[in-house]
């Protein structure tokens, strides 16, 4: 069977076993065999080289950029060949007219509302419909319960009726049968935060019980962490449902140095049989959006009640003692410490970059009135940057076996967190080669075959003769990141090639124009493909 022959680079195969120089062929999208000696029609010189497999992001918010720019260099360029989608509890299906225009107004700030878009799907299967039309990496979707309890029953902050959960857990159900591969949440957003553990815990016996796994952005990063990591291993361990904890990250001044209270909480979990996995990205500023950090009360009723409320002075009032004062749960229970807030987005380009309080200076007033005119301004699209973490927890929680990898990189911003072009070559880079945080080997494993466990990709994730060909092709010595926080879209060094299917999308570090990769489906039996 003539094919590419990937000949003498170090395949370090994501299983965590020591990496060996050899030769691998690929042919009709598979690798077909690995050894010394083999021959193809054509061949890649690989000698100094490692050959891992493709790299899978399993925190992403591409879900937009995959159909805006399909090419999706930002991505590629890192050697991803996987990304999960739908994160957060905030994403475009299921959905119907209404509870459309108002996600994509919600989380502009997230994806851009791109003009011209043709938004004529609705549910899960016609959204990975649309992905399939030709994208440059395969992606896997979460059904988002925001988004699903805004379609069941609106922006109201109260426990749904026994209907409204009903048809929850019918519209969660109907996406991982349409191919969802779990569900995700996000618990310091609106409206999904409304939801008490009980709905959460109706919702996660649906998805366990369809082979899918949860993937919540839970209540607090910060005041209350890990009574928050703790409340969600809590609903795992009542429903039976697998976990995997979002952006598991321990940040703000309160939790400086408790990374190994974290850890030790999800290993007795797992000691007792919990499916636990997390995801995290290696820097140390956050980045969501604007109104993200406001109190969950102030956005009830969605994007237009949210604005009255900034505008009204009683309630303006009451907002402002929330976030200053007692700390809102929009900012993860930490009083607004606007010196750590830097704008990454914004229509108005003098303002990015610049963070409210640098802005609250320099115009002589109060930096909460900056904060909430900004957000009117630019129609609480905003993006922003929060410096809040510890390199210490983040080099403990990396370290742990149930790690893998997630940009959360936000794409549309105009000066984005570096995270989204740079992650994967961050932690080759900086974190294997410079610092010796994890091995090659260990860091190749957590980036590949750990994911797709998770995922249950049964055929991805390793190099291994029969699966397919998602394959990266990077220099050990010379990979790193090269977007910074001053000029984040900027692509990584180091990474030849990388391959999706078989094809190569990334060749001699340019980008080839082909756009192989498509949605990967659950199936009746709970794998993925």
């Amino acid at each position: 069977m003539p094919g590419t022959v990937i000949r003498g680079a170090t395949v370090v195969d994501g299983t965590g076993a020591p990496g060996r120089v050899t030769d691998v062929a690929v042919a009709e999208g598979r690798i077909t065999d690995i050894g010394p000696g083999l021959s193809g029609t054509t061949t890649i010189d690989a000698d100094g080289l490692v050959l891992a497999p493709g790299f899978i992001d399993m925190h992403a918010h591409s879900d937009l950029a995959l159909l805006i720019e399909p090419d999706h260099l930002a991505k590629v360029s890192q050697g991803v060949t996987t990304e999960v989608i739908g994160q957060d509890g905030l994403s475009y299906a299921p959905v119907d007219d209404t509870t459309l225009a108002e996600t994509r107004r919600a989380i502009a700030g997230w994806n851009s509302d791109p003009p011209g878009l043709d938004w004529s799907w609705r549910s899960v299967g016609e959204y990975l419909d649309r992905l399939d039309r030709g994208i440059a990496v395969n992606a896997c979707y979460l059904v988002p319960q925001g988004t699903v309890r805004m379609l069941a029953m609106g922006w109201d902050d109260r426990p749904p009726t026994p209907a409204e959960l009903d048809r929850q857990c019918e519209l969660v159900a109907t996406g991982l049968r349409q191919g969802a591969v779990g569900m995700s949440s996000g618990l310091t957003y609106v409206p999904g935060m409304y939801a008490a553990d009980e709905e959460l815990a109706e919702l996660c016996r649906v998805v366990a019980s369809l082979g899918g796994f949860y993937a919540p952005h839970h209540r607090s990063y910060g005041a209350g962490a890990l009574e928050a990591y703790a409340e969600m291993v809590e609903l795992s361990r009542r429903t039976g449902c697998a976990l995997h904890l979002a952006h598991a990250t321990m940040n703000f001044g309160v939790n400086k140095g408790r990374a190994p209270e974290l850890l030790s909480l999800l290993d007795e979990a797992i000691a007792d049989g919990c499916d636990i996995t997390l995801d995290t990205y290696p820097y140390l500023p956050g980045s969501t959006t604007l109104a993200a950090l406001l109190p969950s009360w102030a956005a009830a009723g969605g994007p237009s009640a949210l604005l009255a409320r900034l505008t009204d002075p009683a309630e303006r009032a009451r907002i402002k003692h929330a976030m200053e004062v007692e700390g809102s749960d929009g900012c993860h229970g930490v009083p607004a410490e606007w010196e750590t807030i830097e704008i990454s987005g914004s229509p108005d380009r003098a303002v990015v970059g610049r963070t409210i309080a640098d802005l609250a200076a320099t115009s002589g007033r109060p930096a909460f009135d900056v904060y909430c005119e900004r957000l009117i301004a630019d129609d609480l699209a905003t993006t922003i940057l929060q410096h809040v973490g510890h390199e210490e927890n983040v080099q403990a929680i990396m370290r742990h076996p149930c790690h893998t990898g997630g940009s959360d990189g936000l794409l549309a911003a105009a000066k984005p967190h570096p995270r989204a072009w740079g992650t994967f070559p961050r932690y080759l880079g900086h974190y294997v080669r410079d610092l010796g945080v994890l091995t090659l080997e260990e860091c190749v494993a957590h980036l590949t075959g750990r994911a797709a466990r998770r995922l249950r990709l049964e055929d991805r994730g390793l190099v291994r003769p029969g699966h397919h060909a998602d394959l990266v092709l990077f220099d050990p010595a010379t990979v790193r990141d090269t977007a910074t926080f001053d000029d984040p879209k900027q692509q990584a060094e180091g990474i030849t090639h990388v391959l999706v299917g078989g094809t190569a999308v990334i060749e001699d570090g340019h980008h080839t124009g082909a756009l192989p990769g498509r949605s990967l489906r659950r199936t009746p039996t709970g794998t993925t493909r």
